[in-house]
């Protein structure tokens, strides 16, 4: 696991994640998770938030200036130094240091709604996923929501081995027979299919929700999306929102959002 955090720390010390979210395209993926955010707390009075894997707060920092009660967790103190730095002192937002596969710090059933908007790219085990799956599970309140968010295999595929010509360079060592991206802790980014996402599902006390593309096509075009006007982004994203759900198109997205609810 310390070797893991030194890939990441190297990598979000000099990544602008907050940047990204902010760019048209970016703003598609951020826009479409708050949308399901909303629906889920929809009808809740007062809700308790958590969310793991918290980054520098887009998510936790707006809800909590929203009025909701929010606790983030976040691995990388990097991170959490900007996080904290949005704060005004009268958000009812705690913010700490920990990590997904470990929030013992949390009691259980405490929680309306647990966001994993980030570990899940970074856990290269089956058993550390569902120990991360599990430990979510476990601190959210029986009826609660779980929004578990994953990066998907085919774009990869699709837009780095084909589109920048790297075939030769990971055919070997990085892909399956069945063209699935074998990753590792250097390589940062944990990938996986649809079907990889329901089997972990099977092994927790969950239903799934929906299954949401939450960037689909955007990203396969984002210098389109980054250069379009004000109406034609509006109409981009009305339109990302009704095909978002479609099951035929979801394993193509780069980013995905499980929706679960604890049994």
């Amino acid at each position: 696991m310390r070797q893991n955090m030194n890939y990441l720390e190297e990598y979000y010390n000099n990544y602008d994640e907050e940047g990204r979210l902010l760019s048209r395209h970016g703003r598609v993926e951020y826009l479409t998770t708050v949308k399901y955010i909303n629906e889920c707390l929809c009808g809740t009075h007062d809700p308790k938030i958590l969310e793991v894997g918290a980054g520098t707060g887009r998510y936790s920092v707006s809800l909590a200036k929203k009025g909701y009660r929010v606790t983030a967790v976040e691995l990388i103190p990097h991170n959490l130094e900007i996080l904290k730095s949005k704060l005004s002192g009268t958000e009812r937002l705690t913010a700490m240091q920990g990590n997904a596969m470990d929030l013992s710090a949390l009691s259980d059933g405490c929680f309306d709604l647990t966001m994993v908007l980030g570990p899940m790219y970074h856990l290269y085990t089956r058993d550390d996923k569902l120990r991360a799956l599990s430990e979510a599970v476990r601190v959210t309140k029986p009826g609660g929501y779980i929004l578990v968010a994953y990066c998907m295999n085919e774009p990869t595929v699709i837009q780095y081995v084909f589109g920048h010509n790297k075939l030769h360079e990971v055919m070997d060592l990085k892909l399956t027979p069945d063209w699935h991206c074998v990753s590792e802790p250097k390589d940062l980014f944990e990938l996986v299919r649809t079907e990889d996402i329901a089997a972990l599902d099977e092994k927790i006390p969950v239903e799934r929700i929906k299954l949401v593309a939450t960037d689909g096509a955007t990203n396969y075009m984002r210098d389109y999306i980054d250069a379009m006007d004000d109406e034609t982004f509006a109409k981009w994203v009305d339109y990302h929102f009704s095909i978002c759900e479609r099951s035929d198109l979801i394993g193509a997205s780069h980013h995905t959002l499980d929706i679960l609810r604890k049994i």
